[in-house]
């Protein structure tokens, strides 16, 4: 009995709160959310949905793997993937591209930047089913051994990277960068290039790189208008 003189429903506080994480912690993909009670599969959210009741046993089926094709560099890739794995896990673990890298894996240092249909974004935080039917292009993608890129070259002679792992986010920021502004000030490549942080701090060999692209001298004060434009860089959504 309850304090009212009401009857209990017989639902314990662990059983209420065990069937409330359930439907929140469902992910979030279309159709019914599915779960299993007493060796048989209901719905408890969408159509046909079902009360569960006390004492049953619950178990949550999340969806499973699901046929993934992304074409990389020109070359096509086709995996087993879930629905939650990100486009660098795919990339780096399935693919074995490991151009991009994992760094902060919260959009906001740009270590893994790619080309999607020559839009940046940053692979952490993209869904590997998100990129299907879309050109995806890496640092490999741009060139390498005894065929680099322009941008990779000139990363060289400008002594543009030290630790190395922000460098091929950074490259292909740089050449989309070029790309689409071939005569920018240093102002306009401190903001372009500012979805892409170097740790080491080598922003005065990177806007060295800009510089010998578009054919001339950077200024003296040119990486230290990138390294504050990067150190207050945010995410939102492109890199």
């Amino acid at each position: 009995m309850t304090a009212n003189g009401d009857k209990s429903s017989g639902l314990s506080r662990r059983d209420f709160l065990k069937i409330s994480s359930i439907a929140a912690s469902v992910p979030l993909v279309a159709g019914p959310r599915v779960i299993e009670v007493a060796g048989q599969e209901v719905a408890v959210h969408g159509p046909g949905a079902v009360p569960v009741t006390s004492g049953q046993e619950v178990a949550v089926h999340c969806p499973g793997a699901v046929p993934v094709t992304l074409s990389v560099n020109g070359k096509r890739f086709n995996a087993e993937l879930e629905p939650r794995v990100t486009l660098l896990d795919a990339l780096r673990e399935h693919f074995e591209v490991t151009g991009p890298k994992r760094v902060c894996d919260r959009a906001e240092c740009g270590a893994c930047t790619v080309l999607i249909d020559d839009r940046l974004v940053y692979s952490c935080t993209t869904l590997a089913i998100e990129a299907q039917g879309k050109e995806i292009v890496t640092a490999e993608g741009l060139g390498g051994g005894e065929r680099p890129h322009p941008v990779q070259s000139a990363f060289v002679n400008n002594d543009a990277q030290q630790c190395g792992f922000c460098t091929p986010g950074f490259t292909v920021a740089t050449k989309s960068f070029l790309d689409r502004n071939p005569h920018s000030n240093d102002r306009e490549i401190a903001h372009g290039l500012a979805g892409n942080l170097c740790r080491c701090g080598t922003y005065r060999g990177i806007h060295g790189v800009v510089a010998q692209m578009t054919g001339r001298e950077p200024k003296g004060n040119a990486g230290t208008t990138m390294i504050a434009s990067g150190a207050t860089a945010s995410s939102k959504g492109d890199a």
